[in-house]
């Protein structure tokens, strides 16, 4: 396609701005890395809210979404829907217990949370296997998604693609630290969001489409419109379908999987955030906000250009068709959102390119820095140069920002398609998610049960991907991978806790009295603190975790209320959608209700 002048100028603009905010930054972001990682910890809620929203909406999650629709439905979305059981478990019990903690970065923790050569370790390995091979792993995929529109949007080459997309990100970056990215998140969201409605708009005008009524009624849709999978279990297929979107996500996968953003019980960037607000309330706010916006607010204009997508492109082989140039090894079902958006007149097509280019530069800028923050803080600092300077820490920083975004950029030239790095990522981390929401309120865990839990999880996903077919054994589903993953690695964890030795009684109350978890998977240690004349201060503080369990059930009965509503209004069902509406507004009031009854410190 052919830009125009002034497509031309929303692109500059919003490279212009963010470049700028990076030099107008740099200079307060280089003072410490306390300011380079975390904005001297007086962030805002709102502005922590719009980061978070802004990290999550990147170039793959429109292809993503549009991969699962066209595959599956819009029920097939139930797949990242059920992490707001996660999100909403992170807001009201967890965000607080962050902020109380005072690290630097969430991998921190865990020399404060466990003893030993043991704590040491996982520390520094999870600061390399997460913040940098994990970490370049998830900016290749959002790569993979550019390349994916740079080739059929303007006929660009991968290497082109990311020459232009990773350098001024890649820069701004190294400048502007957290606060940078903080600070154009905000800018950027609003012009991603706009581009999203302008995309949806566009796609129901398509005279092959024709409208919203056009859209509904096509025969090419039949099948796809449900919110829910329909429970059919008289085939394979249909049995597979409805227990892989719902069943699974629902009963098992929220709580059992770690998955960048969605992590139970809070972690990566998303503890960076809660870790930067002003206080316990701020990263609550935060948190919140974010996961309202995640699931409420964000996924209808992208669902509804992947419907138009099956009208305008029924299969594989008319995105090829259409796009020749574009490399046959990336044709896959996420390619119809880019290809959609080719029908955007001049203008409108600036806009969303330049949407698009910030929804990639809000997530690869954020990913950038919280993987530095982990390379800086948990492996040069801890490991290399305890007696670092301030000056030097932050020279690490971005001497890492650039290195993995070169390596980030190299792998993604490998991959094809964002739903299967999907599964790929919730397969490494599947059984891990229940010890990072325990290891808060249950003292025998310890460093041996998250190292045991993260290498068995990774060899089953190691053998899945590698070994299972190929010596013999017939296909599984990625549900039944799963559940054979999530099985096998807390069996291993849970074992491995009970045989060996628990962290040392010192780090355990001093953790506690940091932090004040509470409930009675502390009960052995302060009774032992008791009898030995050293009590933990409690301040006759009671545990309001069950509170937090209540404000999580009525805020995820908010959200999904408004977000099932949005469908309803959107597929022309009115009594539905003022029902739930209803729900929505009423599940909102107990919400606010609920959540002013809550301790913070």
């Amino acid at each position: 396609m052919l830009l125009q002048s002034i497509d031309w100028l929303f692109i500059i603009a919003f490279f212009v701005i963010s470049l700028v905010i990076g030099v107008v930054v740099s200079k307060q972001a280089g003072k410490s890395s306390s300011e380079f990682f975390l904005s001297g910890r007086n962030m805002p809620w709102w502005l922590l809210g719009f980061s978070m929203v802004a990290t999550t909406f990147s170039t793959d999650t429109p292809n993503l979404v549009t991969n699962i629709v066209r595959e599956d439905g819009v029920a097939g979305n139930w797949r990242w829907w059920a992490f707001l059981l996660t999100g909403m478990m992170t807001v009201f019990v967890y965000a607080k217990l962050w902020r109380r903690s005072k690290v630097l970065t969430d991998i921190e923790f865990y020399e404060i949370r466990y003893s030993g050569k043991a704590a040491t370790f996982l520390r520094g390995f999870r600061s390399i296997y997460l913040g940098v091979f994990f970490n370049i792993m998830v900016m290749a995929m959002v790569t993979l998604a550019a390349i994916k529109i740079g080739g059929v949007m303007l006929n660009l080459s991968p290497i082109q693609t990311i020459a232009l997309a990773a350098l001024v990100t890649m820069i701004f970056s190294a400048m502007g630290g957290l606060r940078g990215v903080l600070l154009t998140d905000f800018l950027l969201f609003i012009g991603a969001m706009v581009g999203a409605f302008a995309a949806a708009v566009v796609a129901l005008r398509h005279e092959a489409v024709g409208g919203l009524a056009g859209m509904l009624a096509h025969a090419n849709l039949e099948g796809k419109l449900s919110i829910l999978p329909a429970f059919d279990f008289s085939t394979q297929s249909s049995t597979d379908l409805v227990v892989s979107v719902l069943i699974i996500p629902i009963a098992v996968q929220w709580w059992s999987v770690w998955y960048p953003g969605a992590e139970p019980g809070g972690g990566g960037y998303i503890a960076q955030r809660m870790l930067a607000a002003k206080n316990e309330k701020h990263a609550v706010g935060a948190t919140f906000f974010f996961n309202a916006a995640h699931y409420a607010l964000r996924p209808w204009p992208w669902i509804i250009v992947a419907l138009c997508s099956l009208i305008v492109f029924p299969d594989l082989d008319s995105l090829q068709q259409a796009f020749p140039h574009v490399d046959p090894g990336i044709i896959a079902n996420d390619l119809a959102y880019p290809a959609m958006l080719t029908f955007l007149p001049h203008g409108w097509l600036g806009l969303v390119l330049a949407s698009l280019i910030a929804a990639y530069m809000s997530t690869i800028s954020t990913h950038l820095n919280w993987g530095s923050s982990y390379v800086v803080n948990d492996f040069y600092k801890r490991f290399v140069r305890p007696d670092a300077t301030e000056k030097q820490m932050v020279r690490v920083g971005r001497i890492s920002t650039v290195s993995m975004m070169i390596a980030a950029a190299a792998l993604a030239l490998y991959l094809e398609s964002s739903l299967t790095a999907f599964h790929i990522l919730l397969q490494v981390g599947a059984g891990t998610g229940l010890i990072y929401i325990l290891r808060w309120f249950w003292w025998r865990i310890n460093a041996f049960s998250e190292l045991a839990a993260m290498v068995v999880s990774f060899l089953v996903a190691c053998y899945f991907e590698f070994v299972h077919t190929a010596i013999g054994f017939e296909p599984l589903a990625t549900w039944q991978k799963l559940i054979i993953g999530v099985g096998i690695t807390t069996v291993a964890w849970l074992l491995v806790t009970l045989i060996t030795r628990p962290t040392e009684e010192k780090t355990l109350r001093s953790f506690y009295s940091l932090v004040q978890p509470g409930g009675p998977g502390w009960k052995a240690v302060l009774m032992r603190a008791k009898s030995e004349n050293d009590p933990i201060d409690e301040s006759g503080q009671r545990w309001d975790v069950p509170l937090g369990i209540l404000c999580m059930v009525f805020g995820c009965l908010a959200v999904y209320a408004a977000l099932f509503a949005t469908g309803a209004w959107i597929y022309l069902n009115y009594t539905q959608g003022a029902v739930l509406t209803i729900i929505a507004v009423v599940a909102t009031v107990l919400l606010l209700k609920s959540w002013n009854k809550l301790r913070f410190k």
